[in-house]
């Protein structure tokens, strides 16, 4: 009769060890169940859940794994589970599946403790952690640290709308971005990502820009604010807003699109994802003087966004076609995923204002960036802590996979 196991080994990390380890089952024709480790400090946690086919070899398993362990400075737990347990446990592997991850400039315990309660209160089990980030000096601290660490967890949540809500609290208060989705195939294979222009991959909002050149900052000024807190009508705020601009000089508009100050980690965004294959989109609705300078020095691929009406090389206070408004954005979102062959699962959508809601609300990850409290109180993910880079680590990538792509691709810039 066989006897199921589970073999807990930990102290300090050592190469071979678990060549070692496993040879000794290796003798015994053990099955392996379940494995895993994690090394912190250079200190390691190594379980095997380990089926042994015959249960009179227990006690030599045993003493053979106690003494090489005593040998190697190791401590070594052998616990039996019974069948009904390990069954069980089999039957819980079907389980829905979330990701949590927390990202901030640094994480404290209280942050993860309080993170950790929510997820107990809702009976959720933690099945692993990673730190995503990596490791941090503190005799030579970083000039713009992250940090960021992703729980994935089990189970389904007893109130789901309960869980985000605390969660923003907890955001609110500490300073740390807690971002919570379901973990599934598509989360591993998303292949397309749109963002919106304005305040997201630049650091203003060029409609308040134009409206300094014409003189009429302050009017359009209110009109934005309102527009963006979703209290007025996009359409109507924004056709309001471009009839202050008239007679602005055409030569005016480009060099305003060379001077807008980028989002801080918007380059290292575009260059990883493009390494990685994803297709790049601006969905704005800004205007495409701007949008068509970023296409092309960020190297997207997709570029929608409002054209201003120019005659005689001047501003009429007009745009060119259909206003891009929110709808429109979910409508181009979804048709750029049916021309890529993708399900709206494995898109991205990263915005800040109302307008960006129902474009973040269909796409497989809708991320908030430094958004406006409307668009964070409906979005479950959010980044406000750290720069757009935080995406990355979002979507799961660790830190030394965001250099890897950035070496190789800066040495094929100059192969």
């Amino acid at each position: 009769m066989s006897d199921v196991v589970l073999i807990n080994i930990t102290g300090r990390d050592r190469k071979g060890m678990d060549a070692k380890f496993t040879g000794i089952l290796a003798e015994y024709g053990v099955n392996i169940l379940d494995i895993g480790q994690a090394v912190i400090h250079e200190h390691i946690s190594f379980g095997i859940l380990a089926q042994i086919p015959d249960s009179k070899d227990f006690s030599s398993i045993f003493k053979d794994m106690l003494f090489e362990g005593h040998n190697m400075g190791l401590k070594i737990d052998i616990t039996p589970i019974e069948a009904d347990d390990y069954e069980k446990w089999v039957h819980e592997h079907g389980k829905e599946k979330r990701i949590i991850t927390l990202l901030g400039r640094t994480i404290t315990a209280r942050q993860i403790s309080s993170v950790a309660s929510i997820i107990a209160e809702n009976s959720l089990n933690i099945d692993g952690i990673t730190r995503l980030t990596g490791r941090i000096s503190l005799k030579k601290p970083q000039a713009n640290p992250r940090a960021c660490v992703q729980l994935s967890v089990s189970g389904q949540p007893l109130n789901i709308l309960d869980m985000r809500r605390k969660f923003m609290e907890i955001s609110q208060k500490t300073g740390i971005d807690i971002s919570f989705h379901v973990d599934n195939i598509y989360s591993k294979n998303r292949k397309l990502v749109v963002f919106d222009m304005d305040s997201t991959l630049v650091q203003a909002e060029v409609i308040v820009e134009l409206a300094k050149l014409a003189n009429v900052g302050e009017k359009v000024n209110k009109i934005t604010e309102s527009a963006m807190r979703g209290e007025i009508d996009f359409k109507e705020s924004f056709q309001k807003r471009v009839a202050l601009l008239k007679g602005i000089k055409e030569e005016q508009l480009v060099n305003i699109s060379r001077n807008l100050p980028l989002t801080d980690g918007a380059q290292l965004v575009a260059k990883t994802l493009k390494g990685l294959g994803y297709k790049l989109g601006i969905l704005s609705g800004g205007f495409t003087f701007v949008g068509e300078y970023l296409k092309e020095k960020l190297g997207f691929d997709y570029m929608y966004a409002n054209e201003l009406d120019i005659e005689n090389g001047v501003v009429t206070g007009k745009v060119v076609g259909d206003i891009v408004d929110g709808e429109k954005k979910a409508i181009l979102l979804r048709q750029i995923a049916q021309k890529e062959n993708l399900a709206l699962e494995q898109t991205i959508a990263v915005g800040d204002g109302a307008n960006d809601l129902p474009m973040i609300s269909i796409a497989g990850l809708g991320v908030a960036f430094n958004a406006k409290p409307v668009v964070r109180k409906n979005a479950s993910n959010a980044i406000s802590s750290v720069g757009l880079d935080g995406l990355l680590y979002l979507i799961g990538l660790h830190e030394r996979e965001i250099k890897q792509e950035v070496r190789l691709m800066t040495e094929c810039s100059y192969g």
